[in-house]
């Protein structure tokens, strides 16, 4: 993987850059839509690229190991070949997962014993093994296998956690650099930044993850809970940290608002589930604010979606139509609330990119981050 930093706004810590995969280019600031299972849900892979645009997704490790194993992946070749999406994968390490389990699993230093929310199975993680896993899945990013702390998290714990996650990702280097991808092209592990709230922690992790000198790195253990000016503190501090010729990818974050502050502290890299999940109960993201599309005020509102956002699903649907098919409960519905919401968020990064590089960010993203978040 190569990164090349292009731009560097001059108002604020954003940039714009290039990462360069086997599996293609992706032009950064970039949001990752999440496809869970191998499936970004409710969308087909061919209206991921000419709709949405979408130039890298996301997989699950847990997730695709308990279903539908790493037999089948392999079989078919690994996930691109799987699902058909021929552009970059990335895969988180299933910590994120793991955390969530929290009654059914015991962390140890060794790894991580959790039952399969699917069957009550046992299964275990440890830093090797999951290195193992990503390398059968086959994603071009790869993420190290860490323990994400909740909020509030006391500081004891908090640090123990963090040397841990360290400790691990030595373990996970070792693993990976002592194994080749299988399935001829390479592959890419990024560290992640823990160490919950704490400023002091938060800047060890970073310095250790750094040390590390991977081709780039994650901030992870954020959106859990925390207040949003907390989210941005942490994240301030470890951009500052973490290498400026190397991409940093912010985990699991977040709203439109979340990601235009984010950018602006220096973050190329996101994901969230946010877009399709609240799509599928009717709230959309549009370039004008916030629609709740289940409010009567939309029911003969015969407007497009969003034309400033072009495209197919924005211009050929009414917004009193898509508000019938939610209502009614009607799988379409939530389709088209999906492609709508995914499009919204890559404009949205794509936006952020041009006003980087044309020096005109900083009054741009003010703006915008109104009107994001402006309830219609």
């Amino acid at each position: 993987m190569d990164f090349q930093l292009q731009t560097q706004d001059k108002g604020s810590k954003a940039r714009a850059g290039k990462i360069t995969t086997d599996h293609g280019e992706i032009a950064t600031p970039i949001f990752m839509p999440v496809g869970t299972v191998g499936s970004v849900k409710a969308v087909h892979q061919r209206e991921l690229k000419e709709d949405i645009s979408a130039q890298i997704i996301l997989g699950n490790t847990y997730h695709l190991y308990l279903r539908p194993g790493l037999d089948i992946i392999q079989q078919a070749g690994g996930l691109h070949k799987f699902n058909g999406w021929d552009r970059p994968i990335l895969t988180d390490s299933g910590g994120y997962q793991v955390y969530s389990l929290a009654g059914t699993r015991k962390i140890k230093e060794e790894g991580v014993t959790f039952q399969s929310h699917i069957d009550g199975s046992k299964h275990v993680f440890t830093p090797e093994n999951v290195m193992d896993i990503q390398r059968t899945i086959g994603a071009d990013i790869i993420m190290a296998f860490d323990e994400c702390t909740p909020y509030p998290c006391d500081y004891k714990y908090a640090e123990e956690s963090m040397h841990m996650t360290h400790r691990w990702l030595k373990r996970c280097c070792d693993r990976f650099d002592a194994t080749e991808g299988l399935y001829g092209y390479s592959q890419t592990l990024f560290p992640i930044v823990q160490g919950s709230t704490y400023k002091d922690l938060r800047v060890q992790s970073a310095e250790s993850i750094a040390s590390f000198g991977r081709e780039g790195n994650a901030i992870g253990g954020l959106s859990v809970g925390e207040p949003a000016e907390m989210m941005y503190e942490m994240t301030d501090l470890v951009c500052d940290i973490l290498p400026k010729d190397k991409p940093r990818y912010l985990m699991g974050v977040g709203t439109p608002a979340n990601i235009l502050e984010c950018i602006t502290l220096g973050i190329d890299m996101f994901d969230c589930v946010m877009p399709t999940r609240n799509a599928r109960h009717g709230i959309l993201y549009t370039s004008e604010g916030i629609i709740n599309i289940k409010n009567k005020k939309w029911e003969d509102d015969f407007s497009p979606i969003d034309p400033n956002l072009g495209g197919y699903v924005d211009t050929f649907y009414s917004k009193a139509y898509l508000r019938h098919l939610i209502t009614s409960k009607e799988m379409l519905g939530g389709q088209i609330a999906s492609i709508h919401n995914l499009t919204f968020y890559l404009w949205l990064v794509g936006q952020a990119r041009e006003h980087i590089i044309n020096g005109t960010f900083i009054d741009w993203k003010n703006d915008m981050v109104k009107k994001v978040s402006n309830r219609l």
